[in-house]
């Protein structure tokens, strides 16, 4: 009886599950208030569905709605009738000179000639052995007589039974002095031409760019008795130029064959003219 009242009453499935209950309850409020909830949402969606979808229409139709009417220029082809060019000869000119000769840079070379030995001109009459010459008088030309000795040796001095040995006394030089004037001059391996290279293969050309021309200067610097390079200097108008050439001879580690005064090694102060020329 009680289900016949039920459904003559037409309640909903909700009424239904929480008949008897609290409908305070926020499960019942969610359930009641979903289908309206989902409606609402489902044409809010489908609104701005419809604004994105037509957006770039809305937008292309206002756009051709504000342009300005294309102005329409009507040109006829005007047939140009023209006289045929009078083509003058071009004039023979003379050829431009020859531009001068480059000249180049000369390298300066130290003249370095051995003498050639001279032979000693042959003496036709040997002179006479010493022993002969001790018994009379020499001369520079031969004569007959009596002979009459012209020296006579002193007698040798009593013996000691001890050799007295004579030893050969050579110069000292000084350890600290740097000389300009040696007898044997330092050298670097392979020749001054090699060192050159090497400063050149190592020097930063870049250092002196925008430069006028060549830059010159003269690299001084000291050899000491290991061959090693000390107080390196430069000399020129450019100061760019110098840093960089102090630079590259203390960058080149090989030793030099230090110089020589007498057999033994001393300290030599080296000059060495250079030239770099500026990059392009």
């Amino acid at each position: 009886m009680a289900d016949e009242n039920i459904y003559g009453q037409n309640l909903t499935l909700d009424e239904i599950v929480f008949e008897n209950r609290n409908k305070e309850y926020g499960a019942y409020d969610l359930r009641h208030q979903y289908p309206r909830l989902l409606t609402k949402s489902f044409i809010i969606g489908t609104g701005l569905f419809l604004v994105t979808a037509l957006s770039p229409f809305i937008y292309m139709t206002i756009k051709s709605m504000n342009e300005k009417e294309a102005v329409e220029v009507k040109s006829d082809l005007v047939e140009i009738i023209e006289e045929d060019p009078i083509i003058e000869q071009p004039k023979e000119e003379e050829p431009p000179p020859p531009p001068p000769p480059v000249e180049e840079e000369k390298i300066e070379i130290i003249q370095n000639v051995v003498p050639e030995p001279v032979k000693a001109p042959k003496i036709e009459t040997p002179p006479p052995p010493i022993s002969e010459q001790l018994k009379t008088t020499t001369g520079a030309v031969a004569q007959e007589g009596v002979k009459a000795p012209a020296y006579t040796p002193p007698p040798p001095p009593p013996s000691t039974g001890t050799k007295s040995s004579t030893a050969e006394v050579k110069p000292q030089v000084s350890d600290t002095q740097v000389y300009t004037e040696v007898e044997q001059t330092a050298e670097f391996p392979g020749g001054i031409n090699a060192f050159r290279k090497k400063v050149g293969e190592n020097f930063d050309t870049s250092a002196i760019e925008g430069a006028d021309g060549v830059v010159k200067g003269e690299v001084t610097f000291v050899v000491e008795r290991d061959g090693s390079i000390t107080d390196v200097k430069v000399t020129g108008k450019n100061s760019d130029f110098n840093s960089e050439a102090v630079r590259t001879v203390k960058s080149i580690k090989n030793k030099w064959a230090p110089a020589k005064i007498n057999g033994q090694t001393v300290r030599y102060r080296y000059r060495l003219p250079l030239a770099m020329q500026p990059p392009e």
